[in-house]
């Protein structure tokens, strides 16, 4: 009579077993060979721009260690909103990625008072690409190759002194803003519709000087057209070892960077996530993937989603009280 329960009981264990065990090499086997089809990125910036070059250098690395293709999608318009609805509505199956910068992420969520995305709502972030250190430059029609000397000479002529910006609300435009902050000075601001156009005036003397990120200007100032007096940056950049940063001129709170990241839908499972963020960082820390970035002044990183989140957190800190400040709204 005990016999037959215990039997019983041992062929329902089995049987709970044989449909366990497929279910679990099902799941497992879906994890392992991801990806299996081409992945689209979303790039919210035209073809050429450093959003595009950074995502194409990184993305061709990544098709060829998948062995799937990476699409680029170049998604311009709306300050980087077309993109960013675009990416937010796709399946959050890890085959949708969007490249975020800190313009997207940070800054205009207090730029707009109606802005038609909420990045902590519709996106998980991946990893960080990359940073673009500012760089304060001058033309050499101005005559200035001290960057203490230009601040001294802007404090003593305050509202006298413009400079340029990529545009209102910017990386280069509240870069500067932090700038004339933390030294105490009056400047008037002369926002242009991109970096290049704004770069072009300066070297060509229309407006005296402008923070502009090291990638975009580069090339200025490797044939002289632009003069580097200070990076925004923690430490001397090892492209321009003999510029100063703005902590060795007692203002260690001047640290602005163009940030590059990476993000996906949000409700991308976990799992997917971080072997998506695994992939990304190896592509990117490929000695040929490095070397071009470096090239192209972008500092690599590739870190882990949750670093990318906490830096996230504090630049919305440090730079959402300037922005109400300053009063800056674009809509």
């Amino acid at each position: 009579m005990t016999r037959r329960p215990l039997l019983l009981q041992l062929l329902a264990l089995a049987a709970l077993a044989a449909t366990a065990l497929p279910r679990a090499g099902k799941a497992q086997f879906a994890s392992s060979v991801y990806p299996v089809k081409p992945i689209r990125w979303i790039v919210p910036y035209p073809a050429g721009a450093g959003a595009d070059i950074v995502a194409r250098t990184i993305g061709t690395q990544l098709a060829i260690d998948a062995g799937q293709p990476v699409l680029i999608e170049n998604r311009a318009g709306g300050n980087t909103a077309l993109g960013a609805i675009e990416a937010a509505r796709a399946a959050a199956d890890g085959y949708t990625l969007l490249s975020a910068d800190n313009g997207m992420l940070v800054f205009n969520p207090a730029l707009y008072r109606n802005l038609s995305y909420n990045p902590s709502r519709d996106f998980a972030p991946v990893t960080l690409l990359g940073r673009l250190p500012m760089v304060m430059l001058v033309g050499p029609s101005s005559g200035q190759k001290d960057a203490k000397a230009f601040i001294e000479d802007a404090r003593a002529f305050p509202g006298k002194v413009s400079f340029a910006s990529a545009g209102t609300g910017s990386p280069q435009h509240l870069a500067m803003e932090l700038l004339e902050r933390e030294a105490g000075l009056e400047m008037v601001h002369v926002p242009y519709r991109a970096a290049a156009p704004a770069l072009a005036d300066v070297a060509g003397g229309q407006l005296p000087v402008m923070m502009c990120d090291l990638a975009a200007s580069r090339r200025f100032i490797q044939s002289g057209k632009l003069r580097a007096l200070a990076v925004a940056h923690p430490q001397r950049l090892k492209e321009l070892p003999g510029v100063p940063t703005f902590a060795e001129l007692g203002m260690p709170r001047v640290e602005a960077a163009a940030l590059m990241g990476l993000v996906v839908p949000a409700s991308t499972p976990g799992e997917l996530v971080s072997r998506l963020q695994q992939s990304v960082a190896n592509a990117i820390h490929n000695p040929a993937v490095q070397r071009k970035l470096a090239e192209f002044g972008v500092e690599p990183v590739g870190d882990a989603p949750s670093q990318f989140a906490a830096l996230l957190q504090g630049e919305s800190a440090r730079w959402h009280p300037l922005i109400r400040d300053l009063n800056l709204t674009l809509d």
